[in-house]
């Protein structure tokens, strides 16, 4: 159709109501909403994981248990959350680094103190036999250490729990750890969701 000008009219061309402005004023609104709350839940999420891995690098490692050494205590498998901590005890499980690994063992004497294991695995510290409820049986093990034997200077003397297989401790391959190549204590099994709790 052509106007008295002789323009052609576009018949699709019409009015926009104040209702149909309304509308898309109210679409353009939510789209912008929208993209507001994902770029804000992105943002979220990005800054939670960031924090989550930097707690776990500098506070909360997490480790999971490879090979039987730590039975019955920790299976393999089992995921175990630690504390960045190197002030440990008799009896801490602790993880250090050794030969570019992570390896996770027990805390039974620390520098100056001496060791003495019998040949039935019985262990004595400072002369005293240490009571290790965490034992399913005891042995000598993997030992080719002359006893008694002192704890040097600035190291720990550890072992692992299943004392049959563990190399630790007893073997000059591996000897004692030094204190600064700990990592930290084991606190709390975390995985599998039954076996939850501290560990000790």
């Amino acid at each position: 159709m052509a106007n008295r000008n002789g323009d052609r009219k576009d018949e699709n061309v019409r009015p926009v109501t104040a209702k149909e402005l309304q509308e898309e004023i109210s679409r353009v609104a939510e789209q912008q909403k929208f993209r507001d709350t994902l770029r804000s839940t992105i943002f979220i999420l990005v800054t939670v994981a960031a924090a989550a891995v930097l707690v776990a690098t500098l506070v909360l490692p997490i480790f999971r248990i490879v090979g039987t050494s730590m039975d019955p205590t920790l299976k393999q498998g089992d995921i175990v959350l630690a504390v960045k901590d190197k002030k440990v005890h008799q009896g801490d499980l602790v993880a250090f680094y050794y030969n570019n690994k992570v390896l996770v063992k027990r805390v039974i004497a620390q520098s100056g103190d001496w060791v003495t294991i019998d040949d039935n695995g019985n262990v004595y510290v400072n002369n005293e036999m240490l009571d290790e409820p965490y034992l399913t049986e005891k042995s000598l093990g993997n030992c080719d250490i002359d006893f008694p034997y002192q704890v040097p200077e600035g190291t720990v003397f550890v072992l692992g729990d299943h004392r049959d297989v563990s190399i630790d401790s007893r073997t000059k391959e591996m000897g004692c750890i030094a204190t600064d190549d700990l990592i930290g204590k084991l606190w709390i099994r975390i995985w599998p969701l039954k076996g939850f709790k501290p560990v000790k």
